[in-house]
């Protein structure tokens, strides 16, 4: 029989994703409702000490498989790993990030185990009556959300987008480690060569606590240089709407909302965006949010903590002179 939920962690470098740490918190709550033990799936080279941070995020159960070919991520190895695992142990839900390592993962097993997969879900619930997972994901672009449960197979899988869900933190620092003793065939038909690793200055947007998010009301690319200035003031990152991505503005790896990212950072700016919900869903939990728009009756002042009707273009500027100076006087004080 079928039975908890098995969350899939990432690790890149022997460093635990982000992203697994929130499935666990969302599993914990799941498994509530089930009455159902949160199992965390680890794979790499010398990775067993890490099982301690997956206890503290909500983990009951860690499953460890250790190999030097796990150190770094091949389809092909992991595939098999996480195979073998939901064959031995059938689990009643598996979730991944949806992630580049998720997206190429997930299906793979899907078709292997012979279940379905609902990728991209923003949304994870279990229904009181049947107590199915009911997963839902945007649809037709965003424009619609489509809920879709998995009645007939299992285990139930989706992938999960990165930052829609809250990490939990429990006081338990042990629990259960089972290290399953795994052989991979030496006649992979992949092998890593050369590993490449590009510095990005850019931090992702799910990870900055403070965001500057433009939109169509910039009036152009040209208006991303304002923000790009009160980023720097704010040592925050820049990001946009669906819009301005649209528009060639800006790369589709800044935009905020449903066909985006789900960001949660501690202060939002929404600048020159009107507040579609495709947007809103992707921003809401944010911790404060700051609007400028030109339209009193725009629709992103009713989440906003604060709104200011205004020209974005004069808004700005001003804003980056105030914290200027705020900043100079500061350092004459300090002197």
């Amino acid at each position: 029989m079928s039975r908890d939920i098995y969350v899939f962690i990432e690790q890149r470098d022997n460093k635990l994703e982000k992203v697994g740490i929130e499935l666990l918190g969302e599993s914990r709550r799941l498994a509530d409702d089930l009455g159902q033990d949160v199992v965390g799936i680890l794979l790499g080279s010398d990775i067993k000490e890490e099982a301690k941070t997956l206890f503290r995020h909500g983990a009951d159960r860690v499953i460890v498989v250790e190999s030097p070919v796990l150190k770094e991520y091949l389809t092909e190895h992991y595939a098999e790993a996480v195979y073998q695992i939901i064959k031995k142990y059938e689990p009643e839900i598996v979730l991944f990030g949806a992630t580049s390592i998720g997206r190429d993962l997930a299906p793979r097993l899907a078709a292997q185990v012979h279940t379905g997969l609902t990728a991209d879900c923003t949304s994870l619930e279990i229904d009181p009556e049947n107590k199915n997972l009911l997963m839902t994901r945007p649809a037709f672009g965003g424009n619609l959300m489509a809920t879709i449960a998995c009645e007939n197979f299992r285990p139930q899988m989706a992938t999960v987008r990165p930052g829609v869900m809250s990490s939990i933190n429990v006081e338990k620092e042990d629990g259960e480690v089972i290290v399953e003793q795994m052989t991979f065939p030496s006649d992979s038909k992949i092998r890593i060569r050369e590993i490449l690793k590009v510095e990005n200055k850019k931090k992702d947007i799910t990870e900055a606590d403070v965001l500057v998010s433009g939109g169509r009301g910039l009036g152009g690319p040209e208006g991303f240089d304002n923000l790009a200035e009160l980023a720097a003031e704010l040592e925050a990152e820049v990001s946009s709407s669906r819009a301005a991505v649209d528009s060639g503005w800006i790369e589709k790896s800044q935009q905020v909302g449903q066909t985006g990212k789900t960001v949660r950072p501690e202060l939002y700016f929404a600048l020159g965006i009107s507040g579609a919900i495709q947007h809103v869903a992707g921003m809401e939990e944010s911790d404060l949010i700051i609007a400028v728009n030109n339209s009193e009756d725009a629709p992103i002042f009713e989440v906003a903590d604060l709104g200011v009707v205004g020209d974005i273009n004069l808004v700005v500027p001003k804003l980056v002179e105030l914290i200027r100076k705020e900043k100079a006087l500061k350092e004459e004080l300090s002197k």
